[in-house]
C-alpha cells in the first residue's frame, strides 16, 4: 500500500543555511517557473527537492558543498520529511529519526538539466551514479545494498592496502569478499532489470563479482590496494541508430538521448502509482523549439495527469504560457 506520504508533492519548501540561502521559505503549485539570472541559486531549490527525494546531492562531490559559507549545518525541510547536513547526514520523517534508507524514497523526482549531459559524455562514475539515483528511489533493499556494498569495497580496500604492506593477511578477506558478493549481486541484478527495460539502446557493462572472479584478480589487487571487480566498475554505452552516441551523435542527438532516458526514468517510477515530481533545470536555453516544444507538452501532460513539474529558467519567455503556473522571481 502506498503511504499518504508518497502521494503528496512539494507544497512549502523551508530551507536553513542551505547554499546561499540563510533561511527562506518556498511555496509550489503544479507547475512552478523559478526565474532569475545564473548564479542567483536557482538550482539550489532543486538540488534541496532532489536531496529529498534521494538523500544525495545531485551536483555537490561532499555533503558540506551544500552548506552556506561559515556555518557548520543545513536544514532542508518538506512534506514531513527534514535532512540535516553536517559532518554527516541525518533524517527525520515527522519528527522521528529514520536511517536514511528509510526516509528516501517516500517523494520521488526526476531531474533534467544541463548537467546530465555527463550521463553521454562523463566518466562511468556518472552513469553508476544515474542508475543509484533511480533505483534508490524504487527499491527500499537496492539503498540497503548499496549503501552496504559501498562501505565493504572501502573496507577491503583498507585491507588490500595493508595486505600490501605486510600487516595483514588474506584470511581478513574472507567476511568482506562474503558481503560484497551477496550486496554486489543483488546491485547488479536490479541494474540489469533497469537496463533490459531501457531496450536495446543501451549495452550494459557489468562487472560480475565472486568468488571465482575475486580469486582470478587477487594479485593485482593486492598491488593496487583496490578491489578490481564488482558493480563499482559498471558502465553503459547509449546507441543511436546503433552506433555510441557518446562518439558518434551531435549535440542535439546527445541532449535528446538524454532525454529520452529522463522520460524512461518518470515511466520507471509510475509504475508503482506516484507521479514523480519532474525538476527542469534550465532546459530551454539550449533547446531547439521542436524539443522546447517536446518537453512543454510533456509538462502539460504531467500536470493534466495530476504530476508536479519545476522549472528553473534565466529567461521566463521562452517558456510559453501554462494556464495555472506560478512565477517564482528570484
Amino acid at each position: 500500500m502506498v503511504s499518504e506520504l508518497s502521494k503528496m508533492k512539494i507544497g512549502v519548501l523551508e530551507l536553513i543555511n542551505f547554499r546561499s540561502y540563510q533561511k527562506r521559505s518556498f511555496e509550489f503549485e503544479n507547475l512552478t517557473i523559478i526565474e532569475g539570472n545564473n548564479g542567483i541559486g536557482k538550482s539550489n531549490l532543486l538540488e534541496a527537492i532532489y536531496l529529498l527525494a534521494t538523500g544525495k546531492s545531485f551536483r555537490a562531490d561532499r555533503d558540506d558543498e551544500m552548506i552556506r559559507y561559515g556555518q557548520i549545518m543545513a536544514t532542508v525541510k518538506s512534506m514531513g520529511i527534514e535532512v540535516f547536513v553536517a559532518d554527516r547526514k541525518r533524517f527525520e520523517v515527522n519528527g522521528v529519526p529514520r536511517r536514511m534508507m528509510d526516509a528516501v524514497g517516500k517523494v520521488k523526482a526526476v531531474l533534467f538539466g544541463p548537467a546530465d549531459m555527463e550521463i553521454v559524455t562523463g566518466s562511468p562514475g556518472v552513469r553508476r551514479r544515474y542508475l543509484d539515483f533511480i533505483l534508490i528511489q524504487k527499491d527500499r533493499e537496492y539503498r540497503r545494498c548499496l549503501v552496504s556494498y559501498e562501505k565493504g569495497v572501502r573496507q577491503r580496500n583498507k585491507i588490500l592496502g595493508n595486505i600490501r604492506e605486510g600487516i595483514a593477511n588474506k584470511s581478513q578477506l574472507f567476511f568482506w569478499d562474503k558481503l560484497l558478493i551477496k550486496d554486489g549481486g543483488y546491485i547488479t541484478d536490479k541494474r540489469e532489470e533497469y537496463i533490459e527495460f531501457l531496450g536495446e539502446r543501451i549495452v550494459y557493462d557489468k562487472s560480475v563479482i565472486s568468488e571465482m572472479r575475486l580469486k582470478q584478480y587477487e594479485v593485482e589487487e593486492v598491488a593496487a590496494a583496490t578491489t578490481l571487480v564488482g558493480p563499482h566498475r559498471d558502465d553503459f554505452t547509449i546507441l543511436f541508430d546503433d552506433k555510441d552516441v557518446s562518439k558518434y551523435g551531435s549535440r542535439g542527438e546527445q541532449r535528446m538521448a538524454v532525454w529520452w532516458m529522463k522520460m524512461k526514468e518518470l515511466e520507471i517510477l509510475s509504475e508503482d502509482g506516484d507521479m514523480p515530481i519532474l525538476l527542469l533545470d534550465d532546459v530551454f536555453s539550449e533547446l531547439d523549439h521542436y524539443h522546447r516544444d517536446e518537453i512543454i507538452s510533456v509538462t502539460r501532460k504531467l500536470i493534466t495527469d495530476g504530476g508536479q513539474v519545476i522549472m528553473t529558467t534565466a529567461d521566463k519567455h521562452l517558456i510559453p504560457q501554462i494556464e495555472g503556473s506560478k512565477l517564482i522571481e528570484l
